[in-house]
């Protein structure tokens, strides 16, 4: 079983927004993403998406996206993204869901060799003091939502993957509330996105305190799923 990774996919097939106006990168991003994909991944592998999955606006928008994510081998995890506005609760997001699409939030799924948590996180600000306070409450909140899934997935004995929408971290990499929390619980690999354009500097892999950690933002990667190695 192998495991890739990647993320804002930012499907429209029932809500039209073309992603080829923002710019070279996103021109048939999706059929480089499919073919790719198709090459890579068997019935038995995993592929994490980090958010951002569909610009759709309501639940019942997202089927043709998820029909499109159904056609594609291996099970699926995904997290909800800064864009996803569909995603309304866990429980009504999962009754929609194609057959081996798992859908995290503050929770675990375990596939045995690696259990996979996840939440979307929050900015990580430049400097101490630079957050509103709607920012703060917001960062906050999300610190206990990912130890609430950081606790999930410490019940199993398998080695910890976690999903993060935004990166846990400012643009200088450093310790933040967020990689604490994934180093005290001893995770091996954060997934994260969110990140876009040619200003991103771009450390595809990271290793910080023994965690690596992958940018998977399809423009990023060039539109190809990456294999995450344990």
């Amino acid at each position: 079983m192998k495991i890739f990774a990647i993320s804002d996919l930012h499907l429209s097939f029932g809500h039209n927004k073309p992603m080829e106006i923002f710019g070279e990168a996103w021109k048939d991003y999706l059929e480089k993403i499919s073919a790719d994909w198709r090459e890579k991944v068997s019935e038995d592998d995993v592929v994490l998406i980090a958010g951002d999955i569909s610009w759709a606006m309501r639940l019942e928008e997202t089927k043709e996206d998820f029909e499109f994510l159904k056609s594609l081998p291996g099970k699926k995890v995904i997290i909800r993204g800064n864009h996803d506005y569909w995603w309304s609760s866990i429980s009504k997001v999962r009754a929609v869901l194609p057959e081996g699409v798992f859908a995290l939030q503050n929770d675990s799924v375990d596939f045995g060799e690696f259990v996979v948590c996840g939440t979307r996180g929050w900015t990580v600000p430049e400097r101490a003091g630079e957050q509103s306070e709607e920012d703060k409450k917001i960062f906050e909140r999300e610190k206990i939502r990912l130890e609430m899934a950081l606790s999930s997935a410490r019940r199993s004995n398998s080695s910890i993957v976690c999903m993060l929408h935004y990166p846990p971290f400012n643009s200088r990499k450093d310790d933040s509330d967020f990689t604490e929390l994934l180093e005290r619980y001893g995770v091996k690999v954060v997934v994260y996105g969110h990140l876009h354009g040619k200003s991103v500097k771009k450390d595809l892999k990271y290793v910080k305190n023994g965690i690596s950690y992958y940018l998977t933002s399809c423009d990023q990667v060039e539109n190809k799923l990456t294999l995450i190695e344990l």
